[in-house]
């Protein structure tokens, strides 16, 4: 296809039409016609945790109560973990490891299981918890009967704002956690002078002091302690931490007693909690009291300022627009509509942005990588342990970091990675006699990297693997090659050492892995027996060959290591072929075993269509319907019903194309595992289905894992008008795409690198122009519909469909 110039009347005209695709929906949204909103808003205080809002500067967060007499603050620091680093590896696996997979061979899963639950699993089998910090209470004198009452916390400027009115004074609350200055900032005013009173106070459930220090200053000084049931074995030790509280009044007079600071009679005041623990700091007291003093010279305006500009610096890299939606009702309200079968596309787009808000407050460089919380739990002994696990949760978390501009917080989950390597090639060596680094299923503060739990799930040896393949993702959104040379071949290629050294002969001529297990599901053998362990699940193949692949690429590109590129090589070639099964479906183990789970929540079969790119739409057909069909024999039998789980289908059903199928669990999503304060709900509370959720959507709007930039494939029939800025594809460009009636308009292309990209228009379209900074540019046809354009770095590339 290839363009003449355009003439300079017709290239305004063009021009026009671009920007008022863009300008016209802004327009929209500024007067509250689009789905763009940045607001969760209640008319009452939350009653639960689960209707508290969070804040967080990604090590410090909070969950805001709002409650006029009685605020309450549950507040994390992300290193107060129990426990401590320590050799967890069973002294019986190294001489148990080939007997088992002798077992499992040999058609004896049951015997296998047996003997890998008392020799491989980790010794004490648990990990130790993450924990809360504590919790600050505000009471406030009088405020018992508040009228217009208004709660909510703003995405744009990630501040919790609590507004009423007691007697004849207007009150107002503004909360944030800033890390600008690394501290929480709660502000307090009223219309009337010398209104403000109130008492403060520290709390937490055991294993804690506080200390009142002086008028306006205490502190709360405390170590994490595991001594529930299930870690009966860890050492009644962990992390010790120090948290401080300063009240700065303006007017007013402040006291104290034993437990508690209050302050009379003031016009307004600014109350800042800081905290420190033994994990990054010798003295957690005298780090936590640095952060206060740093803060005392700087007035309320500074510190909001300097918050709101660090914070929008990531958040405002992204505006989504699809159509119009209910602002003028409360969140929670809205939630119940949409149970009710009302559509709200607005609350969609709300959604989308609350999960990069999350990652934003959870997950800073040098911070650590958010567990299945984020930073937020209120419990001292959390399900799951509140964790890192990585056999799709940790991962899930993460998927919106490149395609939603955050490309910055993806960091944490690679130290967490590197964290985690020290143990892992320890594991590796003396667990398996390999080379490189293992990780299994699960990781901790300590960067443990054994089998815990038991052989339902922890004896699942990819969790490294599959971590590596994240810092490919950085690579390949970024182009940076320092970064490829530096940090992502040199993991990867470890990671592929340990398996180049795990995978075994299966006697048909294959590699496979094992013992391992399809994560957490189970399968009935051939004697009726239900059991998990087996040899080379078809994720762990599927995971194998995405990281050869990714490490035979990067020795290219590099131009090292070429004989350790062929070994890998070949072992890719021999690892055994995707396989369809009796029902048509992909299957999940390599003999095509009937499931007495078949709506299990784990989808893991289908990581070679999503996240991963083994599969694809076009490029396997065959393979692409088996996946389809293993999807929906999952939904026929009830899958979907945990949070994460439903954002997991959403992700598939956006690479199959299928918008609208991509939409209805979007409703369900929302409708069934959104709780209140829009956190995902399992039940309990985890975050990866927020950022599944989030992924999932963009994944709807652009998609780009098939080595071509493909617009808008999976647009839903409800979302008929709206726009996108900011998102990014691999190859390292930014995109904006705006659409009318379903279908596209136009798209703006920003590539940060040199590069040749394919452009894959809608379904029924085709591309009509492409300008490049005011001059019609050639592009290329290429088979299936596709342009191949020529892209140069800091370049704008305007595309009408």
């Amino acid at each position: 296809m290839q363009f003449m110039r355009l003439r300079g009347e017709t290239y305004l005209l063009l021009m026009f039409a671009v920007s008022s695709a863009f300008c016209s929906l802004a327009a929209q949204e500024k007067d509250g016609q689009t789905g763009n909103e940045s607001r969760l808003w209640y008319r009452q205080s939350a009653t639960s945790w689960n209707e508290a809002l969070p804040i967080g500067n990604g090590r410090l967060g909070g969950m805001v109560f709002g409650s006029a007499p009685l605020e309450r603050i549950q507040i994390n620091e992300e290193t107060i973990w129990a426990g401590e680093k320590r050799d967890r590896i069973n002294p019986e696996a190294a001489r148990n490891l080939s007997e088992v997979r002798r077992l499992l061979f040999e058609g004896k899963p049951v015997a296998a299981e047996s003997l890998a639950q008392r020799t491989l699993i980790a010794v004490p089998k648990r990990m130790p918890p993450y924990q809360p910090l504590g919790d600050l209470w505000i009471r406030f004198s009088n405020h018992d009967n508040p009228r217009e009452y208004h709660r909510e916390l703003d995405l744009d400027s990630a501040v919790v704002r609590v507004s009423y009115r007691s007697g004849d004074a207007n009150f107002k609350r503004e909360i944030f956690s800033t890390a600008a200055d690394q501290v929480i900032v709660i502000r307090l005013t009223s219309d009337r002078p010398g209104r403000i009173t109130f008492s403060a106070k520290l709390t937490r459930e055991r294993d804690s002091e506080t200390q009142v220090l002086g008028p306006g200053r205490m502190g709360i000084e405390g170590e994490a302690i595991a001594r529930g049931p299930r870690h009966l074995e860890e050492p009644k030790s962990g992390v010790r931490f120090y948290g401080s509280l300063m009240i700065v009044p303006e007017g007013g007079r402040l006291t104290y007693d034993h437990d508690s600071v209050s302050l009379e009679g003031a016009n307004a005041a600014t109350v800042f909690f800081a905290a420190a623990t033994s994990f990054r700091s010798n003295d957690p007291l005298e780090r936590s009291e640095q952060y206060l003093l740093d803060v005392q010279s700087k007035t309320y305006a500074q510190l909001l300022s300097a918050h709101v500009k660090d914070y929008q610096g990531f958040f405002r890299r992204m505006e989504l627009h699809l159509g119009d939606g209910s602002p003028g009702v409360p969140t929670d309200e809205r939630l119940k509509r949409v149970q009710a079968g009302i559509a709200d596309p607005g609350l969609e787009a709300l959604y989308f942005q609350f999960g990069r808000y999350l990652l934003i407050s959870s997950s800073r460089p040098r911070t650590l990588a958010a567990t299945l919380q984020g930073i937020w739990n209120e419990q001292l002994e959390p399900s799951w342990d509140s964790k890192f696990t990585i056999n799709i949760n940790t991962e899930m978390n993460y998927w919106p970091a490149e395609v939603c501009n955050l490309s910055e917080l993806h960091q944490p989950l690679f130290d967490l990675l590197d964290h985690a390597r020290e143990n892992g090639r320890n594991v590796a060596k003396t667990m398996y006699g390999a080379r490189g680094f293992v990780i299994h299923h699960n990781t901790d503060l300590w960067g443990h990297a054994v089998p815990i739990d038991g052989v339902h799930a922890g004896i699942w040896p990819m969790g490294g693997v599959w971590l590596s393949l994240h810092l490919w993702d950085h690579y390949d959104f970024t182009r940076n090659r320092d970064f490829l040379a530096r940090r992502v071949y040199p993991t990867m290629k470890e990671a592929a050492e340990f398996l180049l050294d795990y995978l075994v002969e299966d006697g048909k001529g294959h590699l496979v892995t094992g013992p391992s297990l399809s994560p957490e599901n189970r399968y009935r053998a051939p004697d009726g027996s239900e059991v998990k362990l087996c040899m080379g699940p078809t994720m762990d193949i599927e995971l194998a060959y995405d990281l050869f692949s990714r490490v035979i690429e990067s020795s290219l590109l590099l131009d090292v290591d070429k004989p350790f590129r062929e070994q890998v090589k070949a072992a890719r070639d021999r690892l055994p072929p995707l396989k369809v099964g009796k029902h048509g479906q992909l299957m999940e183990w390599q003999e095509d075993y009937d499931e007495p789970d078949p709506g299990h929540r784990h989808i893991s079969h289908l990581y070679a269509l999503s996240p991963g790119s083994q599969i694809t739409l076009r490029g396997t057909p065959d393979l692409a319907r088996a996946a389809r069909i293993s999807l929906e024999r999952r939904l026929q039998a009830g899958s979907g019903h945990t949070g994460w789980s439903r954002s997991w289908i959403i992700n598939v059903w956006a690479r199959l194309e299928e918008g609208d199928l991509a939409h209805e669990n979007i409703v369900a999503l929302l409708a069934k595992s959104t709780l209140p304060n829009l956190l995902d709900n399992h039940p309990p509370f985890q975050i990866d289905g927020n950022f599944g959720g989030t992924a999932g959507m963009a994944e709807m709007l652009l998609q780009s894992h098939a080595g071509e930039i493909a617009f808008l494939p999976a647009l839903p029939s409800v979302w008929t008008k709206g726009s996108v800025k900011g998102l990014r594809a691999r190859g390292a460009v930014e995109i904006d795409i705006a659409w009318s009636v379903g279908k596209p308009t136009v798209a703006i292309l920003r590539p940060l690198v040199d590069g040749n990209r394919l452009l894959r228009p809608p379904r029924g379209k085709h591309i009509t122009r492409v300008i490049e900074n005011g001059k019609s540019v050639t592009t290329e046809p290429a088979s299936g519909g596709l342009v191949l354009l020529k892209m140069s770095a800091g370049s704008e590339y305007q595309i009408t469909f």
